[in-house]
């Protein structure tokens, strides 16, 4: 496959047509009564008409059919999939930690990426388009003659192992491990995967910004960084059917078509499908003592109403230096009033380097204790604190949520990963009170 070309800049304005046919992005105007080489006009937009102008998201498409034309939805096997928060009852301890999921194998069962959704945790309401739903997605096949759309919001996916290959309206993105993509609320998309693959994602993002663009002018995510598909279409008649498969409202629902629906010849706007590599996060880090919060390495954010409150925020663990005096330098134990779900895509996580393994995931619920396991506690304690380099090799994530999240079944008992001896890790911490301690002479 020949090298794929991006747009760069997060949230810009921008227009691109397939080269095949150069000219049919129209001139002067959105919507002419005849749009060049006979295509339809479609606006597709991601905010309400009447948002101030800097906050508009729209974007406009020039394509061979309109995506209107399909047969009526029908409901659709969701499998492991679900919105129900009520499925098992609450429980206090909800330190949790699961090992690595099991990728399918190809002799077992031929598994794609909608199958191959299950829902680890969530809360909040698809209708009231207020929440978050965390799933992981394991399959071993590509989609073929189908695609996926979720009208419940924004999918951020979070490759693990494997690259993926996402066909979208707007055009084509890689994706690879220590990269993410975000396919916004009613775009379609085609996933394929070049080898078996794994990771987390969220919806229901209602609106994602890039945290660089608002904290500095400089550092964390820049814009620049993110990158979107020039336009691509086919033109492909399938006669035997093309299934869009509709997330609506919690559920699933099929479609048939008897074209493909990546026919966009031409589009131009800011309201796109983006990926972005977590190499280029600039690190901002504390230089002189104590531990900063992990706000700081924030790389995409979606606003809840309440100001500086998030529906989640999306961060990371990258590889930086580590120079603070006189500080405990790995994460402090802390209760906290958002919800952490972590995921680790490789290396060693600097707080828990034995249990949390690639490939798996770990939730703190809302006010749960936690913090660095015993080894790591008493290592750090008494190290010498010299300029170091922390996490090489490794990249940890988090969703940092304000809803206090409900786990499904699936992810305590059918999924058979979690791993109910992770209490223990704290079991050894001792007492080193001591009433007799002075301050040392300097």
């Amino acid at each position: 496959m020949a090298e794929l070309k991006y747009l760069c800049g997060f949230g810009n304005e921008f227009s691109s047509e397939d080269p095949r046919c150069p000219g049919s992005l129209p001139e002067g105007q959105n919507n002419p009564q005849a749009c060049p080489y006979g295509l339809y006009a479609e606006q597709l937009s991601g905010s309400a008409f009447t948002c101030p102008r800097p906050a508009n998201k729209r974007s406009w498409l020039y394509r061979i059919l309109p995506s209107v034309k399909h047969q009526p939805f029908i409901p659709a096997a969701c499998g492991d999939l679900t919105e129900k928060w009520d499925q098992v009852e609450p429980d206090p301890n909800h330190n949790m930690r699961w090992r690595p999921f099991a990728i399918p194998q190809s002799t077992e069962k031929i598994v794609d990426f909608v199958a191959g959704l299950h829902t680890i945790c969530g809360a909040g309401d698809a209708k009231s388009r207020s929440g978050i739903g965390i799933h992981v997605y394991t399959c071993n096949t590509s989609m073929m003659n189908k695609c996926f759309n979720n009208s419940d919001g924004d999918f951020l996916i979070v490759p693990q192992q494997g690259e993926l290959l996402i066909t979208t309206e707007f055009g084509k993105l890689m994706v690879e491990p220590n990269e993410i993509c975000v396919i916004q609320v009613h775009f379609l998309a085609c996933v394929c995967i070049a080898r078996t693959l794994f990771g987390p994602n969220l919806e229901r993002l209602n609106c994602l910004h890039a945290t660089g663009s608002t904290l500095r002018a400089n550092g964390l995510a820049n814009p620049r960084d993110f990158l979107c598909p020039v336009a691509w279409y086919e033109n492909r008649e399938v006669s035997a059917g093309y299934t869009v498969i509709n997330k609506y409202q919690g559920k699933l629902f099929a479609c048939q078509q008897d074209f493909s629906p990546f026919n966009v010849v031409a589009w131009h706007g800011n309201y796109t499908p983006y990926k972005y590599n977590l190499n280029n996060f600039m690190v901002i880090n504390c230089v002189a003592f104590d531990h900063a919060d992990p706000s700081i390495f924030t790389v995409l954010t979606a606003k809840s109403t309440r100001p500086g409150v998030a529906i989640a925020d999306f961060v990371i663990f990258p590889p930086r230096w580590g120079v603070a005096d006189h500080t405990f330098r790995p994460p402090y134990y802390h209760r906290n009033c958002m919800s952490e779900f972590m995921g680790l895509i490789k290396g060693h996580y600097e707080a828990k380097e034995e249990g949390f393994q690639p490939g798996g995931a770990s939730l703190h619920s809302i006010m749960t204790p936690h913090g660095p396991d015993t080894e790591c506690f008493e290592k750090n304690s008494v190290a010498d604190l010299k300029p170091e380099r922390v996490a090489e090799g490794t990249m940890a994530f988090m969703f940092e949520s304000s809803f206090s999240m409900a786990v499904t079944k699936w992810g305590l008992e059918t999924c058979q990963k979690l791993d109910k001896s992770y209490y223990q890790c704290w079991e050894h911490l001792r007492s080193h009170f001591n009433p007799n301690w002075k301050p040392p002479k300097h």
